[in-house]
Formats: structure tokens, sequence, C-alpha cells
């Protein structure tokens, strides 16, 4: 069985205060020890040890980031997990720089990953409703949650670790479906791993 790293990227907000996300954490935690794997669990809100969290990703065989998504992107807080954990990890915990080498400094860009056994997977909500995306006409343009998400998939390939399928949860303010949503997500994690 796997080790998976969850981390709850969720910053409370008074008008947002994360109950979906940790109980989508919280689920994925259920159903992942139920089935034998090893999980360890990561939220905003702790104490951020830096060499801590490196050790905890060349721990884990998957990570899984539960995240609200937030003016299009995460939340605050995971932005400064990631500035002050995944920049730490450029000195081979996470990757050897950025891959490219002196005599050669114009090619290998984004190679240097030395996470290359680590898969993970993204789980997000949305404000936005699911209509929204894949459709032209609407605000998106046509485009999809991977498409939005470009910039996190960018950042896990860097240090070298492969995708597993996205899931979302959408319209979560002002038309949620929780049952529905957990039933999905219970399948997807189910599925996956």
């Amino acid at each position: 069985m796997s080790k998976v790293l969850i981390i709850n990227a969720h910053q409370y907000y008074p008008f947002s205060e994360g109950k979906l996300n940790a109980t989508l954490v919280d689920v994925a935690s259920s159903i992942l020890i139920e089935k034998g794997h090893e999980v360890k669990t990561v939220t905003m809100t702790d104490s951020i040890d830096v060499e801590a969290q490196l050790a905890l990703h060349q721990w884990a065989d998957v990570v899984l980031l539960q995240s609200p998504i937030n003016w299009m992107g995460v939340a605050f807080s995971f932005k400064r997990y990631m500035d002050e954990v995944y920049t730490a990890g450029m000195g081979g915990a996470m990757c050897n720089g950025d891959g490219r080498h002196q005599d050669d400094p114009k090619s290998g860009y984004g190679t240097g990953g030395t996470l290359k056994d680590t898969k993970y997977m993204m789980s997000l909500t949305f404000n936005a409703p699911e209509d929204s995306f894949n459709n032209s006409e609407e605000f998106f343009n046509g485009k999809s949650v991977d498409d939005l998400m470009f910039p996190m998939h960018m950042n896990f390939k860097f240090f070298g670790m492969t995708a597993m399928p996205t899931i979302a949860c959408f319209d979560v303010m002002k038309n949620a479906d929780i049952d529905t949503d957990l039933a999905r997500f219970k399948a997807h994690i189910s599925t996956h791993f």
C-alpha cells in the first residue's frame, strides 16, 4: 500500500469556514486508511516546520492537495507554504535546482525533480458552477479545471511528480449539492487508490 500526504490548503474566511474541505480530507483519510494506506495530514493552520514538510514530501508516494480555489488559484496560506517549503526543496529534497546545467543553460529547464516516483492529485472546491467550464460561451472561455490549474500542475511537474485525475466540487457557496459531491469524491478516491 502507498503512503499518502494530504494537504488541506484551506484558508479560513468568515464567509468560507472550510467545512467542506475539512470533510473531504476526513473522508479521503478514512477511505485510504481503511484500504491499508498510510496517511499523514497537514493543514495551513499547523505550525509549519520546513524540514519536516520536506521530509513528508520525500516520504509520500502520493500527495493529495485539497484546496479551495480563490481568485483563480490556491489560497494565500498555501502560496506561502509553497514559497517556504517548495523553495527550500530546491536544494535536492524536491528538486536539484531547475534542472539546467552550466554547460547547456538553454535546455533542461524543469527537469531537476527528485520526486519522480511520487504522484499527486488535486481535489478542488469552487464557487463557480460546473457549467462555467468547458463551455466557450461561459466565463472560462471553454477552458477546463485543469487548464485553470495549469500553474499548480507545472509546480508538481517541476518536482518530477506525475498527475492523477483531478476532482472538483462546484458551486459550493450558492448552489451546493454536498451529498452528490461526497458520493463523487468517495468514488474518485476509491477508484484511484
